[in-house]
């Protein structure tokens, strides 16, 4: 019999939890509560789970899951002369309480061609979301507010929210024109001074903004650019040297990348001025925003000002958003429902978004958000559905009336291992960390395609942290394998050679300090996607036949995030190198360190975002690719591609982040999609990088009864 994955024992013990409930493999339409089936598996014999084992093998996973790539388009055509609108605006507009849709939409809105046919208005989108911490899902389904964004196939940055852009002066001038007419979703008019206000006001504000994001800053320079209004529609960029990368940074998830994404921190290039200015103290005054704040509950105004401000948890703040907040997120059930205003149409003129509202229900635990998926209660999720489950979702599709679909991310690496290259709490084992030869012997030790088998059902790529061959910045086949094949002969040999030679009864490698203590390389792991810790815990067993003992420790995400920060951290999972596939745009996270609070080493990455004036000079081979990522945002795309490929090549050979099984769709890929949707594509792109499923315009979803 061939062997059995773990999702997919996973998925038979629910079975059998579930039949002993009185229920069917596939619950009807409700919720069963985590602590009624943990309860129910207590009593559940194992022998009965072997029983079960016994008869059924793996179904395997059909070719149709991997579907054809496939999107809108965008601007087909002319723009529509006459436009139509959801009929819950329109009782609006009857009743005075709204202008006619012509005069909500701008000159030139946004013209999309759906993916299979014109929609038709109306329901709710049934999702789900595990709590306030959670903001990407409403992000990735719901935010698309960037002035540029990708076409369907990734291919290209296009216009978005913006009509268009230019760059002069050898790249130095970024001039962006404004779709005329464009208005925030209380209907005030979208402004160039909407960006002025916002660079002057939050990004550089030193109480709002301490040290303002690097995305404003000239490649490879401490000197940030300016930003003018040249008039209502008209915003102009100045920097000391080229900076062609910006308008890429403008379609991303990233400090630039809109309004929704980075405004709960001051931040996305522009904010809803004419709203935001009663709520700062240069605007409207100290003792007035002061005020505010007591008798709202903050201790100071900038508390307020970034509540305020803030997309998914303040229902009254204008967006530019297809669905905007009108439940808020730190509820029980976040609701976003259609911005009257929004600035996009279809083919034949009708304003998108074609469904009305978007309801998330609270999840805290994944099982049960899984078990709801598998249920038929979601319409479309990627969120958080776990592939190890995905023989269960397969079982049960039919009676939970939905289709799986398969979008594989282009990232190198679902599960990686980042080291804390500036590791030193205990400096026996952050000098053996910063020795590359130990990272690469620890690689050479992990069996990638028992993982893969294992944990990703064989559908990954076992290989080291490099994106997918068919990724524009793919250095060539060889970096795949580079330092990153099963060789345990050869990871012992180098450890060996480190002077790791002595062992202790248990075959473990003792320290080199003559304490009689083992080498143990310390692992925190963080459940985001992938079940980390498992994964980890397997690579464990392997890591014992070279002498390693890694020690592995769930930790929550915040604890996770403090120990980054204050470099007590050794090496750790999260979310694989998810972000990496465009490898510019990420700040140059996910290869190496980035910022101050970089996990893969913080004095490192202090250096690498301040252009060397803070931290600690990194060694040349990173220094080398730090060098180049500068380099490469300032350069045009042409030299980019050849630049982001030399960046690789280094990270694959030093093994920076340690790539063990990417490509499966485990990151946000397995789709559950219900079968009365209407446009949503066989297969979209999964680029972290702007916010999947968003190529596939959710705002042009429907239902179709």
């Amino acid at each position: 019999m061939k062997r059995l994955g773990l999702g997919l024992v996973l998925g038979l013990i629910l079975a059998v939890a579930l039949a002993a409930c009185g229920q069917d493999a596939a619950p009807e339409p409700q919720v069963v509560e985590k602590e009624v089936i943990k309860e129910v598996i207590k009593e559940v014999e194992v022998e009965v789970v072997k029983e079960v084992i016994k008869e059924i093998e793996t179904p395997k996973v059909s070719p149709e899951l991997l579907g054809t790539l496939e999107g809108p388009r965008m601007n087909p055509g002319t723009v529509p002369t006459s436009f139509s609108e959801a009929p819950m605006l329109a009782e609006l507009v009857k009743a005075g309480k709204l202008p006619p849709v012509e005069e909500r939409l701008p000159r030139e809105p946004l013209v999309i061609q759906p993916v299979h046919e014109i929609g038709k208005y109306g329901g709710t989108l049934r999702r789900a979301f595990t709590g306030p911490a959670d903001r990407w899902n409403g992000l990735r389904s719901s935010a698309l507010d960037s002035m540029t964004y990708v076409n369907w196939d990734v291919s290209e940055t296009i216009p978005n929210a913006a009509k268009g852009w230019e760059f002069s002066d050898g790249g130095k001038v970024l001039t962006l024109f404004l779709r005329e007419g464009t208005r925030w979703s209380d209907g005030a008019p979208f402004t160039a001074d909407d960006f002025v206000w916002q660079h002057d006001n939050m990004w550089m504000d030193p109480d709002l903004n301490p040290k303002p994001p690097r995305q404003m800053k000239s490649p490879g320079s401490n000197e940030y650019g300016t930003v003018e209004k040249v008039d209502d529609n008209t915003v102009k960029y100045t920097f000391e040297t080229p900076y062609y990368m910006l308008v890429n940074f403008m379609s991303a998830a990233n400090n630039m990348g809109g309004h929704a994404g980075a405004g709960c921190n001051a931040r996305g290039g522009f904010g809803p001025s004419h709203y935001l200015k009663q709520f700062h103290a240069k605007e409207a005054g100290q003792a007035a925003v002061d005020k505010i704040a007591k008798d709202e509950g903050y201790d100071s105004w900038v508390k307020l000002f970034k509540f305020k401000n803030c997309w998914q948890l303040n229902e009254d703040v204008p967006s530019l958003t297809a669905w905007e907040t009108t439940t808020a997120i730190n509820n029980p059930t976040w609701v976003l429902t259609r911005n009257p205003y929004y600035w996009q149409v279809d083919t034949e003129g009708n304003q998108l978004p074609y469904i009305d509202k978007i309801r998330m229900t609270l999840a805290e635990d994944l099982e049960v958000l899984n078990l709801r998926a598998i249920a038929g209660e979601l319409d479309m999720q990627s969120r958080h559905i776990d592939i190890a489950k995905l023989p269960v979702f397969m079982e049960n599709s039919i009676k939970g009336n939905y289709s799986i679909k398969l979008d594989v991310m282009e990232a190198g690496s679902d599960f990686s291992i980042r080291f804390n290259l500036n590791y030193d709490k205990d400096p026996v084992m952050g000098k053996l960390i910063q020795n590359v030869d130990f990272r690469r012997a620890i690689s050479l030790g992990i069996d990638r395609d028992e993982i893969n088998e294992t944990f990703f059902l064989g559908l990954g790529v076992s290989g080291s942290v490099v994106p997918a061959d068919a990724n524009k910045y793919n250095p060539g086949p060889e970096w795949r394998t580079k330092w990153a094949t099963f060789d345990q002969d050869k990871a012992n040999q180098m450890l060996d050679d480190l002077g790791l030679t002595e062992r202790d009864n248990q075959g473990y490698r003792l320290r080199p300090d003559g304490s009689g203590n083992r080498v143990v390389l310390e692992h925190d792991t963080i459940r985001a996607f992938v079940n980390n810790t498992v994964v980890a815990e397997a690579i464990t067993q392997q890591l014992k036949h070279i002498g390693i003992d890694f020690f592995v420790k769930e930790v929550e995400r915040s604890l996770g995030s403090a120990r980054c920060g204050d470099g007590s951290m050794q090496s750790r999972s999260a979310w694989g190198n998810a972000g990496t596939e465009v490898v510019f745009i990420n700040g140059f996270g996910g290869i190496g360190p980035a910022g101050a609070g970089s996990c893969m080493g913080n004095a490192y990455g202090a250096w690498q975002a301040s252009f060397g004036e803070e931290g600690t000079e990194p060694p040349a081979p990173l220094k080398k690719a730090m060098e180049l990522y500068n380099e490469g945002v300032g350069a045009q795309e042409s030299e980019r591609i050849a630049i982001g490929k030399e960046i690789w090549k280094l990270a694959a050979d030093n093994v920076w982040e340690l790539g063990v099984v990417g490509q499966a769709g485990a990151v946000q890929g397995v789709r559950v999609v219900n079968n009365n949707l209407g446009n949503a594509p066989s297969r979209t792109p999964n680029f972290n990088t702007y916010k999947t499923p968003m190529m596939s315009r959710p705002m042009t979803l429907y239902f179709k009864d």
